[in-house]
């Protein structure tokens, strides 16, 4: 056996503060866990791909690895997200970490909402820019942060929060990053599909997308497919080409992948009964009365607050063993002291299950 003892330490100290994460199954539970919002993967409908195209892309784009049918695709996805240009990337981990690991420089300042996602963290962490976190949606603290900001300035933030289910002030951020002639980049994954008329995102649902200089849309949450997004100038598109590591130096998405992408953007816009049933749904949580903390929110993410690792957990067990699906969100995911269930609603849930969940939370 390979001598890899060094690994334990670490692996201990999850076990003993009961943050020790592992694989499970469903089991056939009720779905209130998976970012399937819309239901596309649940329901299987996106249609299979012609068998006609390749599995595999043979390389990356730069090399072998582009095609039409990828250039048509971002083609179709700019004219939906009315911006100038996209470019496509494997997740949306890699389009952040690409992103933001290449467009601000050494002597920029890039100021992030402290709840942004681990893989904003990870590209800001990989620039050579300078980097302050603002409290949470707090545009005075987001002010104050801006005296100590030099060079090109980037402000960064989430449309929709994966962990507390809230919407930023896209508005305020505008007028700010105007002000101080900052650039404002919004990832919109908990977003797309969901917000808007069409599923749009937040961006273009307040008209802002002119003002933004950066957006990221995901496709792996309500599209029920895999990959992402960035939007913006075709100058932004020509730069990340030619500097953003994580799409230089990856085999590109191949035929029957991109062909999905395509597919869901013509189904995803036209299911309005699906977000009129995730907004009812989430108004039905909302307006019931549980045994815990809950917080505001008007998308399908709805949190629970139980404070404490175990004690989350167990309540998590519980739901499961009553087959609802739902998922404690542990520290240091999260806070310490702000241990939640991330109960996720989809177009395909009933009221009746979510009266159920409400039950099973001590509510009415």
């Amino acid at each position: 056996m390979y001598p890899d003892d060094f690994l334990q330490k670490k692996l201990d100290e999850r076990r003993n503060n009961g943050s020790f994460r592992e694989l499970r199954l469903p089991g056939g539970k009720t779905d209130f866990c998976s970012n399937d919002y819309l239901g596309i993967a649940t329901n299987a409908k996106l249609q299979t791909p012609n068998p006609k195209l390749s599995p595999g892309s043979t390389g990356s784009r730069l090399l072998s690895g582009n095609y039409p049918l990828i250039e048509k695709t971002e083609q179709e996805i700019a004219v939906f997200h009315a911006s100038p240009a996209a470019l496509l990337f494997n997740s949306g981990y890699d389009a952040n970490v690409g992103l933001l690991s290449a467009v601000p420089q050494k002597g920029d300042t890039v100021l992030y909402d402290q709840l942004c996602h681990a893989s904003i963290r990870d590209g800001i962490r990989l620039s050579f820019a300078r980097a302050f976190s603002f409290a949470h949606n707090d545009m005075a603290d987001l002010e104050k942060k801006m005296v100590q900001a030099t060079g090109t300035v980037f402000i960064v933030t989430e449309s929709v929060f994966s962990m507390d289910g809230d919407l930023c002030p896209l508005v305020e951020l505008v007028v700010i990053s105007k002000t101080y002639h900052a650039h404002l980049i919004i990832d919109e994954a908990h977003a797309t599909g969901v917000i808007g008329e069409s599923g749009e995102g937040l961006v273009q649902q307040l008209q802002m997308q002119d003002a933004v200089f950066a957006r990221v849309h995901t496709f792996g949450k309500a599209c029920g497919c895999h990959g992402a997004v960035v939007l913006g100038s075709v100058a932004l598109r020509d730069y990340l080409i030619n500097f953003a590591r994580s799409f230089v130096f990856s085999t590109a998405l191949p035929e029957h992948a991109v062909a999905v992408i395509s597919e869901s953007y013509r189904l995803f816009p036209l299911m309005h009964a699906e977000r009129m049933q995730l907004q009812e749904l989430a108004r039905q949580f909302q307006s019931a009365r549980i045994a815990y903390e809950k917080l505001v929110s008007t998308t399908p993410i709805q949190v629970v607050i139980i404070p404490g690792n175990e004690a989350v957990k167990k309540v998590a067990t519980e739901l499961q063993q009553n087959g609802l699906d739902v998922r404690a969100i542990l520290y240091p995911t999260v806070p310490k002291g702000k241990e939640r269930l991330r109960v996720v609603l989809h177009a395909f849930n009933t009221g009746s299950e979510v009266k159920r969940l409400i039950g099973l939370l001590g509510g009415d």
